[in-house]
């Protein structure tokens, strides 16, 4: 109901007024002057004004100056009552605020129809007033959760720095606080650790996940775990506490403290590429598992994959919002160009690759986060540190698995679980996951079922084996895979030696070449890790010995 406020010290307009608006259901309140329309003002919400020129105490003139100077944000319009002429006292009234005029005698229909008029006005007013209170709290809110995000995210990264022989990166954000994150950091025997993430969302939304999820990544890089168990334990931690809409594309990488190999579990981001020094791509690495959060833990892929480098080597990885670039005329950046810019210098910095990024933008709003990260691959010291004690309990135990249970399990999680409750093996379960997958996988995937790792070399080589190893896994029906343990405290070392029913590899085994091609490059990787790698005569038998110091 709108509420108008008469304001004339003349009874008899006070009543002719009072009369006609009621009849028209309007809510009235009523001054006899100026200054008690000020009074009212403070105590109603009035929605329009109706107000006398000549009056005591204080005039319609004076009043209306105060009124527009105290209620400025949202339209009250003040309707002069006058009976004034002379064009003067017209102009008068509209210098200190009046919005409107009507003349005595007064006309009903003439005076309902300028505050209908005067009504709709003042509720857009409102409703913009309000939109633009809203609008501000919502600024002030941002503005101070970014500064909150920003001060605790920034003290929450750790080792970005410190490794800047091997890690060139360029994290351009596209709001303040940004859903891209890269965490570093190194194991206790060496390694160094790599996520490059990218969250859905920006500000506050990306935060809630990145805040925890960089804490389980220090902690268990720590414990020395594996990638996939980093990858496995951030990815229920955002299952369980993010939205189902909200998720982390995530590339997480391990280089070995010879900077010999590298294991790198891919969910969700863009191609990565190994390359030269020239910036040509020896090999591309496709994203093989759905980004962290999505899938529970029942679901959780572990697959890593294992390849190995040298100093020569260099790892690219970055987010889609590079190759989704667009400039001007709406083109995509795209992978072509990206490749082209990397091979644009030996040993190119990521902030030149940036550069020709925005120069391809030519200006154009960047609408997504700019991340790239080179990492060199270079060896690694291991930072002094207490070290814990080795347990002097010797031990061994083997298991056996049969063609079912082959086809059902993975033993190797299991095994390294059990290894890494003794004291002292701990910090390099990293190492012994690499041991244990890569001969554990070489026998399954060359020696029972025969596959041939040259496959991998080709376009979306990786998916064409897995589903040649799914259909072959799938037909097998008498298997047997023996592993069997052993741990020696007085050498401190791990032996191990897996074994296969499969018919083996070239008994020529001076002939690395063959090797390799028959048995799959794992072998150069357990050869860079253990301290020592024999094969039987067959070759459906290796022996490792890891050394623990």
């Amino acid at each position: 109901m709108t509420h108008v406020l008469i304001v004339d010290d003349q009874a008899l307009n006070r009543i002719l007024l009072e009369k006609m608006l009621l009849e028209e259901n309007y809510k009235i309140s009523i001054a006899f002057n100026g200054l008690e329309a000020l009074e009212v003002l403070e105590k109603e919400a009035i929605d329009i004004v109706l107000l006398d020129v000549l009056m005591p105490v204080m005039d319609g003139f004076e009043a209306a100056k105060r009124i527009k100077q105290r209620y400025n944000d949202v339209y009250l319009p003040i309707i002069f009552i006058t009976s004034l002429e002379d064009q003067n006292s017209f102009e008068r009234c509209l210098e200190v605020g009046g919005d409107d005029f009507i003349q005595k005698p007064f006309e009903k229909v003439i005076l309902n129809a300028k505050i209908k008029a005067h009504s709709r006005t003042r509720e857009l007013s409102k409703k913009a007033h309000q939109q633009n209170t809203l609008l501000e709290y919502h600024r002030n809110q941002i503005e101070r959760e970014h500064e909150i995000i920003e001060h605790i995210f920034n003290n929450s990264l750790e080792n970005q720095d410190k490794f800047k022989d091997h890690l060139d990166f360029s994290l351009s954000p596209a709001s303040m606080f940004n859903g891209d994150m890269f965490l570093v950091a190194q194991s206790p025997i060496g390694n160094l650790y790599c996520m490059l993430g990218d969250f859905t969302g920006h500000g506050l939304a990306a935060a809630i996940g990145a805040l925890p999820a960089s804490r389980v990544f220090y902690t268990m890089v720590q414990k020395g775990m594996a990638v996939n168990d980093i990858a496995s334990e951030i990815n229920i931690l955002l299952h369980n506490l993010l939205p189902e809409h909200m998720f982390c594309a995530a590339t997480i990488i391990e280089l070995s403290a010879s900077g010999k190999s590298i294991s790198a579990w891919l969910g969700g981001l863009p191609d990565a590429y190994l390359i030269n020094t020239d910036g040509e791509v020896k090999q591309t690495l496709e994203s093989q598992h759905m980004a962290l959060g999505i899938l529970d833990s029942d679901e959780f892929e572990y697959e890593l994959i294992n390849l190995e480098v040298d100093k020569s080597t260099r790892l690219v990885l970055s987010t889609d919002g590079i190759i989704e670039t667009n400039n001007d005329a709406d083109i995509f950046y795209g992978e072509q160009r990206f490749l082209a810019a990397l091979k644009s210098k030996p040993m190119i910095s990521s902030q030149r690759v940036i550069d020709n990024v925005n120069t391809f933008a030519n200006g154009s709003e960047q609408l997504d986060d700019l991340s790239l990260v080179l990492l060199n691959c270079l060896p690694l010291t291991p930072e002094p540190e207490a070290k814990e004690a080795y347990s002097n309990l010797a031990f061994n135990f083997s298991l056996s698995l049969n063609a079912q249970q082959i086809k059902c399990t993975d033993p190797v999680y299991d095994v390294v679980n059990v290894l890494s409750s003794v004291e002292g093996l701990r910090s390099h379960r990293s190492n012994i996951f690499l041991l244990l997958s890569e001969a554990y996988n070489n026998a399954l995937d060359h020696g029972v079922l025969g596959l041939d790792s040259d496959i991998k070399k080709q376009d979306d080589g990786f998916f064409k084996y897995y589903e040649l190893r799914e259909q072959a896994l799938s037909k097998m029906k008498e298997a047997m895979i023996i592993i069997d343990m052993r741990y020696c405290p007085d050498t401190l070392c791990l032996y191990f030696i897996i074994c296969d029913s499969g018919r083996g590899f070239s008994s020529d085994s001076s002939k690395r070449t063959e090797l390799n091609a028959e048995f799959g490059r794992g072998l150069s990787l357990l050869e860079e890790v253990a301290e020592k790698v024999t094969y039987n005569a067959s070759g459906n038998q290796v022996e490792l010995c890891y050394k623990l110091l």
